[in-house]
């Protein structure tokens, strides 16, 4: 039998759960519909996004996942003036809302996404990433995400997880110019390979891994404030889910157990992390000024500062990326029983 304390914990993230669901459904208010509503075929596979100035790398962004065989991009544009709502507008497969609320207020865009996933989600495979998220998973070149999907669906999994790595260049960031188009890994070629930390989280179910080079650089007098790494990108929405804590855990913590507790290896993939393109120094010092991406920005000004700086995160120790199959080899991600 449950123990009582149990069973209260649980009734305590079921009421979170409701909450945050009708929190989203309030903030419905503040997203414009933009463009037509989507039409959506039963098997679609959606991308979610909150994005706000990311015209640079919404070319490679939208061509990366329709080749991985996103069907529909469900996106909520927040006040960009660089051109990317005009950009998304004109792009066949995209559904765009506009809003000028707060990111901060809105649970840094979780709120509207979980609204649109409620709306438009229920019983698809959905992806939701950043425009600075690339997914890859084992055998991504020749498996489209609908083999994947399927492969789950098959042995009873509704999300698939995926640690977040940093990959940044040799030199100072801004010291090589990016190009909307271009592939950015012609550019971030290189990654920390091993100095990562793995926790469970008691009540949530969760694995929480940091480290990188936002760790070792940014956050060595306290590394338990360096970014959260481990995400669940990709989940078989039902209207009655909610990410807890951006893609970092989801409701009912059921979800979140997505690794094998035994000590074994289970079926995982990378987002690789293009922050580290030139952008990031004029980015560092708008958002520093905006002050929506902390829950107490006031917490990260000198991490802003040093961004702004111009770090050179390159270190003798530095790993060159060369696919997938190495990732795996050095244990950043498993094709667990998909052979």
């Amino acid at each position: 039998m449950l123990k009582l304390k149990e069973l209260r914990e649980r009734y305590r993230l079921r009421i979170k759960r409701k909450r945050l669901l009708w929190r989203a459904f309030r903030k419905r208010r503040q997203l414009t519909l933009v463009s037509a509503p989507p039409t959506l075929s039963q098997n679609a596979i959606l991308a979610f996004a909150v994005m706000r100035n990311e015209a640079v790398r919404l070319p490679y962004f939208l061509e990366h996942y329709r080749k991985l065989g996103v069907n529909h991009f469900l996106i909520v544009d927040n006040g960009s003036e660089d051109g990317s709502a005009e950009l998304l507008a004109a792009q066949p497969d995209v559904t765009l809302w506009s809003t000028g609320a707060s990111y901060r207020r809105s649970r840094f865009g979780v709120d509207w996404i979980t609204w649109l996933m409620i709306r438009y989600g229920n019983g698809h495979w959905c992806l939701t990433v950043d425009a600075d998220e690339i997914l890859i998973y084992p055998f991504h070149e020749t498996r489209p995400l609908q083999a994947l999907t399927g492969w789950l669906d098959a042995h009873g999994q509704a999300g698939f997880p995926a640690m977040m790595l940093d990959l940044y260049p040799r030199g100072p960031v801004s010291g090589t110019l990016y190009e909307a188009g271009q592939d950015p890994f012609d550019i971030l070629q290189y990654y920390d390979a091993g100095n990562y930390s793995i926790r469970r989280q008691g009540r949530l179910k969760s694995l929480w891994i940091q480290g990188g080079p936002r760790a070792r650089t940014f956050f060595t007098d306290r590394p338990r404030r360096a970014p959260t790494l481990s995400k669940i990108p990709l989940v078989k929405w039902s209207k009655d889910y909610a990410y807890l804590n951006s893609t970092h855990s989801l409701l009912p913590p059921r979800l979140n157990e997505l690794y094998d507790r035994m000590g074994g290896e289970a079926i995982s993939g990378v987002l690789l992390h293009t922050k580290f393109l030139h952008t990031i120094v004029e980015k560092s010092a708008e958002e520093k000024r905006r002050r929506e991406h902390f829950g107490a920005p006031e917490d990260f000004d000198n991490y802003y500062d040093n961004l702004i700086a111009d770090p050179d995160l390159f270190h003798p120790h530095s790993t060159k990326l060369r696919g997938w199959r190495d990732l795996e080899a050095r244990g950043l991600m498993s094709r667990g029983g998909w052979i």
